[in-house]
């Protein structure tokens, strides 16, 4: 369901959908700046180009150019120095929502809640059995 927003970038009121995050005017503004960014990237020489030199030659901000290399727009297959920020640590990734080392952290904390689970529910066991098992006439 469309709900009525302010629009993040200039302020004005727009319906927001899953589609679009800013207004249609702004939209607009951010498929110009994304044309020119894949424009100045399919060029053989510019395909190694860093963010800031897209940033300075485009004049498009981090941010846009993150979320184009997020939703796909910009492949970083194509273009190797592109990525966007780890949600965890910040660190630049091509693919997914967090890089391998803070994917390995919560899996080690994964597997190290279950194993204590696992330990108090056996000593939680124990424990009934020791009581059950002593019965006075």
């Amino acid at each position: 369901m469309n709900e009525i927003v302010d629009c993040p970038r200039c302020g004005a009121l727009y319906a927001q959908n899953a589609f679009r995050d800013v207004c249609p005017k702004c939209s607009r503004s951010e498929e110009e700046l994304y044309q020119a960014a894949y424009t100045f990237l399919r060029k053989r020489e510019n395909r190694a180009a860093t963010i800031e030199r897209i940033i300075e030659v485009t004049g498009a901000t981090e941010g846009m150019i993150h979320k184009w290399v997020r939703k796909g727009r910009l492949q970083a297959a194509q273009f190797p120095n592109l990525g966007y920020p780890c949600d965890r640590c910040g660190t630049v990734i091509q693919k997914g929502k967090m890089c391998s080392s803070c994917l390995q952290e919560i899996e080690t904390g994964l597997k190290l809640h279950d194993q204590q689970q696992e330990f108090t529910r056996e000593r939680s066991k124990q424990n009934q059995r020791a009581y059950l098992g002593k019965r006075s006439d």
